[in-house]
């Protein structure tokens, strides 16, 4: 992966990311954030991948259903947020739309994600942190703006 700084005001840095082949996408933007201690940002992203894996969270089960996508696929939108988690580790939720080669879509929360060719990643930090803390009673965490 390779990183720039292209702007930084007020507390607010905004990144550009490229990722390489082969890397995995989440792994990699979960590290960046813990390496340049990122406690809120927005991100989007496009690009491409060899496979990946999106969830439908079941509310009721309280868990993703993973959707496997075994075949190259364009990321046609990817959005998301840092916020810091219980553990005080930035945690990613980033959702994303995959494009087919029959024009189909898949779309969901982004699992994982094998790079092929590229992802090119804009990531801007806000100035203070957000928390997200694991609401029990939905089985999943929630950014929670009382903390």
């Amino acid at each position: 992966m390779k990183s720039q700084l292209v702007n930084e005001i007020g507390g607010q840095r905004t990144f550009v990311l490229v990722l390489d082949p082969r890397e995995e996408a989440f792994a990699a933007l979960t590290a960046f954030a813990v390496d340049q201690k990122i406690g809120s940002a927005s991100l989007t992203a496009i690009g491409a991948f060899e496979k990946a894996t999106v969830g439908w969270f079941d509310p009721d089960a309280k868990t993703y259903r993973k959707i496997p996508i075994d075949e190259q696929c364009e990321v046609l939108s990817a959005i998301g947020d840092v916020a810091l988690g219980d553990d005080d580790k930035p945690s990613l939720h980033v959702h994303a739309v995959l494009g087919l080669s029959d024009g189909t879509t898949r779309g969901g929360h982004l699992l994982d994600g094998i790079v092929r060719p590229t992802l090119e990643i804009t990531l801007v930090e806000a100035p203070g942190h957000l928390r997200r803390s694991k609401r029990p009673d939905l089985g999943v965490a929630l950014i929670d703006l009382d903390d």
